[in-house]
């Protein structure tokens, strides 16, 4: 009897349980950002719902480094070999001038139609353009990773279908305008604006300062906006079908805000409205792939313990000095510690150190996930900044530009490692802090508490994302979901006309006042 109810209780477990669908929904995915490392948040979150059973059409202009995938096609659309050749001056030039997250927005608005033609070259590109153009295309949802390229909404009219937006880290001005997300400066950061560990509010000094970054940002957006509107007409101008939206239209119909931040642990607490959704280390895996045999065999007899240094994609150590160079190797050379060193050109590599292992491509989150590994030496960048939170790694950044400086300040004030600036290190100055962070046990704890913090949510990543998705296909859309905001004017939202009508009611009874009393009012 027994033996039967088991056999009825697995039976009924099998049936009760949800299978992937063999039908699943079509979704296009649009990435056109040149940084592989948004690339590799987007296709997380492309490969979640292809796990999912969901049919999944993907335009880049790179080649992602993804395993091949059932239900994934990629096409990839590559930017013209001028547009290649100056994103490579770009970046070379970025790196020897290491520009601030200011002097980087200020030159990206400068070159605004530089970085714009580009985008409108990926757009138009045979092998994309056929898709979208193809009357015979349907797809069910449109996933859009924004990069100065919000025009390409145009896609998701001519294909009929709603839009989700994925954004690669916290919400900004640029996101929060999108879903009207409340950006008060007094108590919401800004860009770079890092608080100590246990601070919730910010000072003065900072309050003035996230101010300025605030009103900057604003005005930032605003222009990028009317400039979005430009491309938007000369792309989609379509005389022949008044019905056709326009662009702010477009935005007024986004879904959702996918962003890659987790509030309960990253803080401050931001108040944030139903179509934010947060996906905080969508890139991380829930179990980590096995590593390439040598890789694995290197970091198992570690003894003494890993240290792992990458730089990210956008950095490439073919445009290291010399001196650079040889300050990192004589360090990292003469540790007990076996190091896994991220290096372009292996033809040129700084040395031949038995404790060095060197790679022009790693697989960091599972690097990092690997027990044996005590730090991380990093650019900063939010991606891998966010892995080594979630495995407890303690970090030692050299951030490069951007917002990479920002988010070393943030983790050094969290007190999850330390930064360096890489222009005027010393070998003294890197070996002293490496020892810092890995003979103190302060790091590791409390970037552990963190990850623990981290960890803790009602829906992973990967279920947030499925679960959301899902969401705006079974009702097409979730304009049910967006905040009033979106839909008033400047005059309606700061209720200028309800405070003018109130004056003016105020002046005119004054005035009837006066008449009354005889006397004469100015």
């Amino acid at each position: 009897m027994i033996k039967y109810t088991t056999i009825v209780f697995l039976l009924i477990l099998l049936l009760g349980t949800k299978t992937h669908s063999s039908n699943g929904d079509n979704i296009l995915g649009i990435f056109g950002t040149h940084s592989p490392s948004h690339v590799i948040v987007h296709m997380a979150v492309m490969k979640t719902l292809a796990d999912r059973g969901h049919n999944i059409t993907v335009v880049t202009q790179m080649k992602p480094k993804l395993a091949a995938h059932e239900n994934i096609t990629v096409i990839v659309a590559p930017p013209t070999p001028e547009r290649k050749k100056f994103m490579e001056e770009y970046m070379k030039q970025t790196f020897n001038d290491k520009p601030s997250i200011w002097t980087t927005l200020m030159k990206a608005v400068l070159q605004a139609n530089v970085q714009l033609e580009g985008q409108i070259e990926f757009m138009v590109h045979p092998n994309f353009k056929e898709l979208y153009e193809n009357p015979q295309t349907k797809f069910d949802l449109v996933v859009l990773g924004p990069m100065a390229n919000d025009f390409q909404l145009g896609i998701a009219a001519k294909l009929h279908c709603p839009v989700i937006i994925t954004w690669v880290g916290v919400p900004l001005p640029f996101m929060d305008s999108i879903v009207g997300n409340v950006n008060d400066p007094s108590y919401v950061p800004s860009l770079n604006v890092a608080l100590e560990a246990g601070q919730s509010t910010m000072e003065f000094t900072q309050r003035l300062g996230n101010l300025f970054k605030h009103s900057f940002l604003d005005i930032v957006n605003k222009l990028l906006n009317f400039k979005m509107n430009q491309m938007y007409e000369r792309a989609f101008a379509n005389k022949t079908d008044p019905e056709f939206p326009n662009y702010y239209e477009m935005k007024r119909r986004i879904s959702l805000l996918f962003y890659n931040y987790h509030s309960p642990s990253e803080g401050p607490i931001r108040p944030t409205v139903p179509q934010s959704i947060e996906i905080g280390g969508i890139q991380v895996k829930d179990q980590p792939d096995p590593l390439p045999k040598e890789l694995a065999k290197f970091l198992d007899d570690a003894d003494e313990g890993v240290i792992f240094f990458s730089l990210g994609t956008n950095v490439n150590t073919n445009n290291f000095g010399p001196e650079i160079a040889n300050i990192l190797y004589s360090v990292l050379s003469q540790l007990p510690q076996r190091v896994v060193w991220k290096w372009e050109d292996l033809n040129n590599k700084p040395g031949n150190a038995s404790n060095i292992y060197f790679s022009n491509w790693l697989p960091q989150d599972d690097i990092l996930a690997h027990p044996k590994v005590r730090l991380f030496i990093t650019h900063a960048g939010k991606g891998g900044v966010a892995e080594a939170q979630y495995h407890g790694v303690p970090m030692l950044a050299l951030p490069i530009f951007g917002d990479q400086q920002g988010n070393a300040e943030i983790m050094t004030k969290s007190g999850f490692g330390r930064w360096l600036d890489m222009h005027t290190l010393t070998a003294e100055e890197l070996e002293e802090n490496i020892h810092e962070v890995l003979e103190n046990p302060s790091y590791r704890e409390t970037i552990g508490k963190f990850s623990t913090l981290y960890r803790d949510r009602p829906l992973t990543a990967r279920q947030s994302v499925v679960y959301w998705t899902e969401y705006v296909l079974r009702h097409q859309g979730a304009y049910h979901l967006q905040s009033p905001l979106i839909h008033m004017d400047f005059i309606a939202r700061n209720n200028i006309d309800v405070f003018g009508v109130i004056l003016l009611i105020k002046r005119s009874k004054e005035s009837y006042q006066c008449v009354i009393a005889d006397i004469n009012c100015v």
